[in-house]
């Protein structure tokens, strides 16, 4: 049976971590879809270490933008981030600045993507950030990052039969 759990919050809020545990909670086998663009080294091993912590029993995906051309019929599967996926629809590292796709573009397209894969019968646990919680940045690509972020996690958060928000570790129910 279908089932989409959205879990927000803070950077280090405990997010990925409460995620994981709610998986392992639900399968032996859960299935970790990792968003992220390795952009250097130092992430590159945050990724590494992440894996490691993960353990064998996880069966592990890198996919950057298309997270629907991966079949996860009847499993359970943490998607760690919505924040990391729509910076890579945010950005192409193929074109210039003045080429960057609009809000509105990159909003449609992660819209169209999640719809194509949420359409498959699998528990879904959507892990992102809440990036607009603080003040409004002077960085006019920063406010529209935070504009396309806000509008997809609403997007999610209706789609969802789940929310929770981490708050310092401590998961709040905020959707059931």
């Amino acid at each position: 049976m279908k089932r989409i759990i959205l879990i927000t919050g803070g950077q280090r809020s405990g997010k990925s971590s409460y995620a994981e545990t709610l998986a392992l909670s639900l399968t032996p086998n859960p299935v970790y879809l990792a968003t992220a663009h390795i952009w250097d080294e130092e992430f590159k091993q945050r990724v590494r270490r992440h894996q490691e912590r993960r353990g064998s029993c996880w069966t592990n995906i890198e996919e950057e933008r298309r997270l629907s051309r991966h079949n996860v019929n009847g499993r359970v599967v943490v998607i760690d981030c919505i924040t990391l996926w729509a910076t890579n629809f945010f950005f192409d590292d193929n074109k210039s600045e003045s080429e960057q796709p609009s809000v509105d573009d990159a909003l449609c397209a992660l819209k169209h993507e999640f719809d194509l894969f949420t359409a498959q019968d699998a528990t879904f646990i959507f892990v992102t950030n809440e990036i607009g919680s603080g003040g409004v940045s002077e960085n006019i690509v920063q406010r529209r990052f935070t504009d396309l972020q806000g509008w997809m996690n609403q997007y999610v958060a209706a789609c969802a039969d789940e929310v929770i928000l981490m708050v310092s570790g401590i998961a709040v129910r905020i959707k059931s």
